[in-house]
């Protein structure tokens, strides 16, 4: 997870917009896009750059426009890396407080609260950090789908317990999840029958780049579009 890619681009963090609002979900600042009456969901678990970055939230609300309910949370409670350029930062004391499996049972009750405004299917999709908390989601039934995105260090056994519909989007450069790691995690989840699952390389991209592209690269922005695509694409399938 403290590989240095995990840093590189970061957002600009005072661009932040959005069709949505921000309200409190399960005790946690969420931004909230898309029709408050929908039956169906989608949870996006940020990386470490955190809930507000513009792109991730640019991502909600066109995942909203196809009518999902689409919930950000800050999961890490208005502490997100800001500087991590600066000698006063140390990421072991920032990793020891935002931990992968805070995240998970952070998410619990988000994904109750979701449920409780009539949310009867939710998917989840969760980047670089955010993909670490998202494959232990995945090995409940606590949502219908997930895509993980450039994911930090996952476990064989994390992919084991996979038992949803799992798409996993990965970048050619990436020290985090190296293609080849990811392409073995492939072939475990293809051999259980129960659920559909995949993983998809992308050529010539870095780690983060789906929503941390840079806007004059215009090679990385089509990879992005076509990672953020198949991303709703696989909501629209397994999320109903």
């Amino acid at each position: 997870m403290s590989s240095s890619q995990c840093f590189e681009n970061p957002p600009n963090l005072s661009s932040t917009c959005g069709a949505g609002h921000v309200e409190e979900l399960a005790g946690l600042k969420t931004y909230v896009t898309g029709p408050s009456d929908s039956k169906r969901a989608v949870l996006l678990i940020a990386d470490v750059f955190g809930y507000e970055a513009p792109k991730l939230r640019k991502l909600a609300d066109k995942i909203a426009s196809a009518g999902f309910l689409v919930a950000v949370p800050d999961f890490f409670y208005g502490d997100p890396i800001i500087d991590f350029t600066s000698p006063n930062f140390n990421f072991e004391a920032w990793f020891k407080n935002h931990g992968t499996d805070k995240g998970h049972e952070d998410a619990k009750p988000v994904i109750a609260a979701l449920k409780s405004k009539g949310v009867s299917a939710i998917g989840a999709a969760g980047f670089c950090w955010g993909g670490v908390v998202l494959v232990k989601l995945a090995g409940t039934e606590d949502i219908q789908a997930a895509v993980i995105l450039h994911p930090g260090p996952m476990t064989e056994d994390a992919i084991k317990a996979v038992k949803i519909p799992t798409a996993i989007l990965g970048a050619e450069i990436d020290h985090s999840s190296p293609p080849e790691q990811l392409k073995k995690f492939g072939e475990i989840m293809s051999a259980k029958t129960e659920f559909e699952s995949y993983v998809k390389i992308f050529p010539g991209v870095s780690h983060g780049w789906s929503v941390r592209y840079d806007d004059d690269n215009e090679f990385v922005v089509k990879s992005a579009e076509e990672a953020q695509e198949d991303t709703l694409n696989w909501f629209l399938k397994h999320v109903k």
